[in-house]
């Protein structure tokens, strides 16, 4: 991708022919992430200004775009198929709001310039926007960066064991819950999220993104917590007087689905490259930074990966070097694979039959009966027993 961003996501017959839920490696690697880092060429760390403001502004221009049409021309269409136009249309701008999204969350990585500032004031503004509390969130989404897979510190995704399982989860092993469960995680998965910390690291006391004397946060973050709440607030009131104007109905239309299917797609990505049945989780007797960062699989979502700017098929790079900006994240993904080998993780199954599998299969983890790596749990799935 380094060339522009026209490139596909390309897969060596290893990767074919590779079991995609055979178990990752779980004992240290041969490797240091110095010798990571000095497999990728150096202009894959290079971010550029110009270059990133090309993509999120051609993003947005384009999500003006579909507004316009929807606004202008739906209500022209005979009822049938002005139908398929709105379904269509909410489906296919949450698909470019995420790729906004995602060129946007670089911007808490400091992977979207060279200026700390800059990348602060484009994610808090395109953040806030779709009502996301971006110094919260960012603070957060480091620390999960920082213990990625770590059953006691990581922040997101964080499996439980047996004992601990939620009553909506063994209530779920049935056909009606199979199919409730998946629904109910990708509609309610990311607000629960913000407002709960659902699927989020255990804490003491209440988690939420948009309390600044949470658990979530220390002492020296809760004013940014405060002017991420005035963001998301400064949304809210602007979509109350857009609603008096063009109607509630309009902005739903408009504003509203599509950003529901913006946070669903946001929860499938992240769910399929943090949730697989051959990513380890590690507790605090066996994890360690690299090994835990190394227990993410890509995946491939075809002419998808272009709108996702290659996000999802580039995942284990971006946690281990996160200032990787994602155009040139595809060039160092293939550049490390050699170096990786078994630890680098890859699955191709087409996302709706992975996700399928993913939420009946890893329930819970577990250490293997027997095992002498004590500290290591892996995914399971029966709750009959």
């Amino acid at each position: 991708m380094g060339g522009g961003g026209n490139m596909s996501t390309p897969t060596t017959k290893t990767e074919q022919n590779r079991n995609p839920i055979q178990r990752a490696p779980t004992s240290k690697p041969p490797f240091t992430i110095g010798d990571i880092k000095k497999a990728i060429p150096p202009h894959c760390f290079q971010r550029s200004l110009i270059r990133s403001l090309f993509y999120v502004s051609r993003d947005v221009i384009v999500v003006f775009v579909f507004c316009y049409i929807a606004t202008n021309y739906f209500h022209l269409l005979p009822s049938p198929h002005r139908y398929i136009a709105w379904v269509t249309y909410w489906i296919v701008q949450g698909c470019v709001c995420t790729g906004i999204w995602l060129i946007v969350h670089e911007c808490g990585h400091n992977a979207f310039s060279n200026y700390p500032w800059v990348d602060d004031t484009v994610g808090f503004i395109l953040h806030s926007a779709v009502l996301v509390p971006y110094f919260s969130w960012k603070y957060s989404h480091r620390r999960h960066h920082s213990n990625t897979n770590s059953l006691e510190r990581d922040e997101v995704y964080v499996p439980r064991i047996k004992s601990e399982l939620q009553w909506f989860v063994k209530s779920s092993n049935n056909p009606l819950g199979r199919i409730v469960l998946p629904i109910a995680t990708l509609t309610l998965g990311w607000p629960l999220y913000m407002t709960s910390n659902f699927l989020g690291r255990h804490y003491d006391r209440f988690a939420c993104h948009f309390d600044p004397y949470s658990p979530i946060f220390n002492d020296r973050e809760r004013l940014w917590v405060y002017i991420s709440d005035a963001g998301v607030l400064t949304t809210t009131y602007v979509l109350y007087r857009v609603a008096l104007v063009q109607g509630l109905a309009w902005l739903v239309c408009i504003y509203g689905m599509p950003i529901l299917f913006q946070n669903a797609i946001l929860i499938l990505l992240t769910f399929l490259n943090h949730i697989h049945p051959s990513l380890p989780h590690y507790d605090s007797s066996e994890w360690d930074w690299l090994r835990g960062a190394l227990a993410t699989v890509d995946r491939d979502y075809g002419v998808l990966n272009k709108v996702f700017h290659y996000a999802p098929s580039t995942h284990l790079i971006h946690h281990l070097f996160s200032t990787i900006p994602h155009y040139n994240a595809l060039e160092a993904t293939e550049a490390v694979k050699p170096l990786l080998g078994e630890y680098y993780q890859f699955d191709g199954t087409p996302f709706y039959k992975a996700f399928w599998r993913e939420i009946s299969e890893c329930i819970y983890v577990e250490k293997d009966e027997g095992s002498h790596d004590n500290g290591v749990y892996w995914f399971k799935n029966k709750l009959e027993k």
